[in-house]
């Protein structure tokens, strides 16, 4: 018997804000902006890949991109032999702007193949001695394809993900969460790697207890406390020594916070994160963006990465 179900399957996975202030590496919220991955398998050993919405002109349409990789990646710890496939990617999320974009790539091609071995399909049942990929081995593998595992918590289980590495696995929580953002999504975007490259390598000691008390705060503030999120939101951590590669985007968040807003640098950059309670307290707030910089209001996702 073939491991694979015939026929195409479909999954949407959010975007996703990672830090959130003081939470740096640990936390991130799912945000409900999808992306959209297609995948079959196919007869033979080929690949055919194609790209609508963001960012189609360009990413690779080989192995090198990051769905495929993630696909493989799956097939290859089930000990697969790795199939012909046909992939199609609908893209929404904005790439290097701090949403998540590359997560949910790596979340939408693991969950893609998941859905493609028929020992883990949903409604079927795995035959003795299949290979079943469950949530915390997905959370794994895509925490060694991405380095680190807060946005792709996010991706995979939605709502706010708090994650950590036990020292033998990367682990993670999921709480829900009632609240609405405004993202403030700038032209121009800033590679990770160079807003990481800003951060030193040594920080205060009174400035990672400061984090480390805001983090707590953040969690409390979420849970029911929605008052709390200005004060929760405060980081000492990463926002200020990585505004030189986005001063408007460093601007926003302190006029935001001035004027009492919750406001955030999401991830790495460049786009700014305005919470607010709900999505009425949301819609004011959209006309705060500045000149070029689309706003975005969203729900934070109650799903992660699932079958459309």
């Amino acid at each position: 018997m073939s491991p694979f179900v015939s026929g195409p399957v479909t999954v949407v996975t959010p975007a996703s804000s990672a830090n959130l202030g003081p939470g740096y590496d640990t936390l991130g919220l799912g945000l409900g902006l999808y992306d959209e991955v297609t995948a079959e398998v196919v007869s033979g050993s080929g690949l055919d890949v194609t790209v609508e919405g963001v960012g189609a002109d360009d990413v690779p349409r080989d192995e090198s991109h990051l769905v495929v990789r993630a696909l493989r990646a799956v097939f290859d710890e089930a000990g697969l032999d790795q199939p012909g496939l046909r992939v199609r990617c609908l893209n929404r999320i904005p790439h290097a702007r701090g949403l998540g974009s590359s997560s949910a790539a790596i979340v939408g091609g693991i969950s893609a193949a998941r859905a493609l071995l028929t020992a883990t399909a949903p409604g079927t049942i795995a035959p003795p001695g299949a290979v079943t990929v469950d949530d915390a081995s997905a959370l794994q593998l895509a925490t060694r394809i991405e380095g680190h595992p807060d946005n792709v918590a996010a991706a995979l289980l939605g709502g706010l993900t708090i994650a950590w590495d036990d020292g033998a696995r990367t682990r993670a929580v999921r709480l829900d969460v009632q609240a609405s953002v405004v993202a403030f999504v700038p032209p121009d975007g800033v590679s990770t790697e160079v807003a990481r490259g800003l951060l030193p390598d040594q920080v205060p000691h009174a400035d990672a207890a400061r984090n480390a008390g805001r983090a707590a705060l953040l969690v409390a503030a979420f849970d029911g406390r929605p008052e709390l999120l200005l004060d929760a939101t405060e980081d000492a951590l990463h926002q200020a020594y990585r505004a030189p590669a986005m001063p408007a985007s460093y601007a926003l968040v302190q006029e935001l916070r001035a004027d009492g807003v919750p406001a955030i640098i999401s991830g790495a950059g460049p786009t700014v994160l305005a919470f607010a309670t709900d999505i009425y307290e949301a819609a004011p707030l959209v006309g705060r963006a500045p000149e070029g910089w689309a706003a975005l209001p969203l729900e934070i996702a109650a799903r992660g990465a699932c079958r459309a």
